[in-house]
């Protein structure tokens, strides 16, 4: 999957890749098997529905879509902040995932639940792993610290796989963006991260956003 992802070009997000949808599952508006009819509809390559703290969706489908990367959220507190990281082609059946998993609505559903039952990264990547996937950084740029060079490091260490470079931040977090997305590729090229991308659409796939001038941006 690693080789998949590293194919992935600044065209593809969010053209053909979208790898940061949430269903009904988590705080979607879309439920999740409609999400994979207008992915088919949309002819998206790659997605991933990463639902919060949840895999419950995958658990539900009799068979798995073509493109449709399993994929989830988790909501971490390190460093006096609440990085989010996204958890792409796990076993949903790893134990140790499934004990990180959130056991009721609320730590799903309901942000102050959920920063209350955040976990450490380390345990995150960990169970990850475990679940023989790959382990990323959701928008970097969300996440007071004086260096994010010195944040990340910290994550890679712990195993981090890569960094979500490809993210409107303008649209969905225009106010809480303490760094830039500049920043944010050149530490995945100084410590050879993955670089994802996904549109944290929490609606229906059809608003998602078309061809991104990403050299400007960039």
């Amino acid at each position: 999957m690693k080789n998949i992802f590293r194919q992935f070009t600044k065209d593809d997000f969010f053209k053909n890749v979208n790898l940061h949808i949430h269903s009904t599952y988590s705080d979607g508006r879309v439920e999740f098997n409609e999400l994979i009819k207008q992915a088919k509809e949309l002819n998206l390559k790659y997605y991933s529905i990463t639902d919060h703290n949840s895999i419950e969706g995958y658990k539900h489908l009799e068979k798995m879509p073509d493109g449709l990367i399993v994929g989830v959220e988790f909501d971490c507190f390190f460093d006096l902040n609440l990085p989010h990281i996204l958890g792409y082609n796990v076993d949903i059946n790893n134990p140790e995932l499934n004990a990180l998993t959130a056991e009721f609505e609320k730590g799903i559903m309901e942000v102050p639940k959920r920063i209350l039952t955040s976990r450490h990264p380390k345990k995150v990547i960990e169970a990850i792993h475990s679940a023989g996937g790959i382990a990323v950084l959701a928008h970097p740029c969300c996440y007071w610290c004086l260096s994010l060079d010195r944040f990340i490091q910290k994550l890679v260490k712990m195993g981090l796989d890569g960094v979500e470079v490809y993210y409107p931040y303008d649209r969905i977090t225009r106010i809480v963006k303490f760094h830039s997305r500049k920043t944010v590729k050149k530490l995945a090229e100084k410590y050879n991260l993955l670089l994802t991308g996904g549109e944290d659409q929490h609606y229906s796939l059809f608003n998602m956003e078309k061809n991104i001038n990403w050299d400007r941006i960039l």
